[in-house]
């Protein structure tokens, strides 16, 4: 969208990263999710608040000021998704048990992707096909965002319709102990905590810096070293071809780790999350006139994304275990959501110095760090496993 609308690639990779900055901080509030009401009325309540700004989006686009507005809105939408990512999470972690949170991992992340590449995709069909009809980018733009506030609305009454109340169905008991501080303490305390959180930071280290800069690649100009293809060309790649490889490799990871545990998987799955993006130097190399190989390069990134992505949900599902689960997993995801953020923020900047060609080997050589690190953190290694039946 602000491609479109003329705001430059470090202006997208610095102001768009710093939305990540909710869920960066949301451990600071998780704690008051876990004290105060139940997490199906938090997750409710936050995605009524998430219809309302976009349609903030949407009417602030024809204006004069649209950055700075649109911006704002998209602030109030990232702290109202945080807070649901906190209240859906530990939804999650009490309705489910160890074996069945590793069944569904894959379906739970590709539904997680399916909504990102929804509005990489879908959307920008919508929109691509709004500028032909419209002739200006703003209005069409305005339309789309408009369009995804009624989606999101008629998603909130869904989710008040079906979603069961399991904290009473379960007889969950809110801890009594559970205080701001103690909730840190005891995360902190963990044992090989700064491993752990070191190996967060650097697992998606390459893919952080790529996702910001994949679409403005496929939309740049030839002279300036992108493959100068339509918007509505980009949607349709994502949009649908993108979501059924995201699906496969999501469902598929899940699968094969309650099927063998994460010890397993953990080093296959953090290279097929990262390897496939070196094919994206070749497109930047050779920039192929044919849409086919751009189609091609996104389904291979996004199945090995899809599967790769599994086994890092899973960690974090261990990271977070003893008491304050709910509290623990928004800090292990705070941490998930700065190695996004940073790299994410210079992006950009990044890619205006070497251009696409060396950027994408830049993002490539990024990810050595985190399949290095594989060696040195600890888990149980069948952890998720389906136990067998007694």
């Amino acid at each position: 969208m602000y491609k479109n609308l003329g705001v430059s690639n470090s202006d997208i990779g610095l102001y768009t990263s710093f939305l990540y900055l909710p869920w960066v901080i949301k451990p600071f509030w998780s704690p008051i999710v876990d004290l105060y009401a139940t997490k199906r009325k938090w997750f409710l309540w936050m995605q009524l608040i998430l219809s309302l700004a976009f349609l903030g989006v949407g009417l602030s686009l024809p204006t004069s000021q649209f950055f700075v507005i649109s911006l704002a809105f998209f602030w109030l939408a990232s702290f109202a998704s945080a807070t649901n990512d906190i209240a859906s999470d530990g939804f999650y972690l009490l309705a489910l048990k160890e074996d069945q949170q590793s069944f569904f991992i894959g379906v739970r992340s590709t539904f997680y992707r399916i909504a990102m590449v929804t509005g990489q995709g879908l959307f920008v069909i919508v929109a691509g096909y709004l500028e032909i009809r419209f002739g200006d980018n703003a209005k069409a733009w305005s339309l789309t965002m408009v369009m995804i506030a009624g989606l999101m609305f008629i998603l909130t009454l869904i989710n008040l319709w079906t979603t069961p109340n399991v904290e009473k169905a379960k007889g969950y008991i809110k801890q009594e102990s559970l205080t701001f501080w103690k909730v840190f303490e005891s995360f902190f305390s963990k044992k090989e905590v700064w491993i752990a959180l070191a190996f967060i930071l650097l697992y998606r280290l390459g893919e952080s810096q790529l996702v910001k800069m994949a679409s403005p690649f496929l939309l740049d100009a030839r002279e300036s070293g992108g493959l100068n293809l339509s918007t509505s060309e980009v949607g349709l790649i994502y949009g649908t071809f993108g979501i059924i490889a995201l699906s496969l490799g999501g469902i598929i990871g899940g699968i094969v780790i309650s099927k063998d545990g994460l010890g397993k998987w953990m080093l296959p799955m953090i290279l097929a999350l990262n390897v496939p993006n070196l094919f994206y130097y070749f497109l930047a190399y050779f920039q192929p006139e044919s849409a086919f190989y751009a189609g091609a390069v996104v389904v291979i990134e996004q199945l090995g994304y899809g599967f790769g992505f599994a086994a890092f949900m899973m960690y974090l599902i261990y990271v977070s275990e003893g008491p304050a689960k709910t509290s623990h997993y928004a800090i292990a995801t705070g941490f998930m959501a700065l190695g996004m953020m940073i790299p994410g923020m210079i992006s950009g900047f990044i890619q205006e110095w070497l251009g696409y060609e060396g950027f994408f080997l830049w993002v490539v050589a990024a990810a050595i760090p985190g399949v290095l690190m594989v060696k040195y953190v600890k888990y149980p290694y069948e952890y998720g496993k389906k136990k067998a039946q007694q």
